[in-house]
């Protein structure tokens, strides 16, 4: 099985910056998407941002313009570069990996980020 290990979240104030990384135990050639998702209390778990294994990005509009996600899908490594964080960002991000088809190969263990006004 692949194990994802998420860094980079903790506590900043409205307007700061954070960088999520995310790194795989072992990298299957199978890995089309890795990408963020977040998770707020009390609320359903939300794709943040993808990156396809052709470098494509996507995001949620909600972050569009102040999250950006890089890394390379083939070495199964990821990051979140999150800036003008707001309250609403508050939330644990979690880590994933798609295989073919959009099935989920592995979650992360997820990362607290928290957004004080």
């Amino acid at each position: 099985q692949v194990q994802l290990e998420e860094s980079g979240g903790g506590s900043v104030q409205a307007g700061g910056s954070l960088r999520l990384s995310c790194v795989a135990s072992r990298s299957p050639v199978s890995i089309r998407v890795m990408g963020w998702y977040r998770q707020a209390p009390g609320k359903q778990r939300e794709m943040v941002a993808l990156l396809t294994d052709e470098g494509i990005a996507n995001y949620a509009p909600s972050v569009n313009n102040r999250f950006t996600i890089s890394g390379d899908v083939a070495k199964t490594t990821a990051y979140l570069q999150m800036n003008s964080l707001q309250p609403e960002d508050t939330a644990v991000y979690y880590c994933n990996i798609k295989g073919y088809y959009g099935t989920t190969v592995a979650w992360g263990q997820g990362t607290q980020v928290t957004v004080s006004s």
